[in-house]
């Protein structure tokens, strides 16, 4: 479990394809320090689990599954990502409840100044924006964000200027693929109310 609270910028150092998959080795010291082989860490919203743990990197192995679902394919080295280790016992939950379970990919439509933040679009799937409420909770390359507006083929986020500062969403320009992962909360509720009305 993750909150959507990005602890730290991470330096992808290497990526290797190989059957089944692909390796990715991230520079993130500050995670690193605190994580275990067998733990998880999210990963630009994606759960993987730590196979080799250096000094100051984490290794992982993303299977084809998660490949097809996600970015993570996409990303080389010296690429920025979003990293956060998972939520231990007695610390704040920051953010909402995040499973880093990628729902579906999304495409930035566009990126306007808006004070002293940016307002973002982002298309996506209708199994995502099903999901999606005004000032609801959703993930964007695993930050948790507050959703400010919803079309029929999108909806808005606005990022201030700690989320720039803190994360890769910064470097959103039209284009773009996303990770987006929505509420469970609100799949829990969904699925709950189909059981009641059959």
């Amino acid at each position: 479990m993750f909150t959507g609270i990005v602890r730290e910028l991470g330096t992808v150092v290497s990526t290797l394809d190989r059957s089944g998959g692909r390796t990715l080795a991230v520079r993130a010291p500050g995670t690193a320090s605190r994580t275990n082989v067998g733990d998880s860490v999210s990963v630009n919203g994606c759960c993987l689990t730590a196979e080799v743990v250096d000094a100051d990197r984490i290794t992982f192995h993303a299977v084809s599954e998660t490949l097809a679902r996600t970015t993570l394919g996409k990303l080389e080295a010296d690429d920025r990502v979003n990293v956060e280790a998972a939520l231990r016992a007695g610390e704040p939950l920051g953010g909402h409840y995040v499973q880093g379970h990628i729902d579906g990919v999304g495409r930035v439509q566009s990126v306007e100044a808006e004070g002293e933040g940016l307002r973002v679009f982002v298309e996506a799937p209708d199994n995502v924006l099903r999901y999606c409420v005004e000032k609801g909770s959703l993930t964007v390359d695993g930050v948790s964000l507050t959703i400010a507006e919803v079309a029929n083929d999108a909806f808005a986020v606005v990022l201030v200027p700690h989320t720039l500062e803190a994360t890769t969403l910064s470097g959103l320009v039209p284009g773009r693929e996303v990770n987006l992962e929505a509420d469970v909360l609100a799949k829990y509720v969904e699925h709950l109310l189909r059981a009641r009305d059959r």
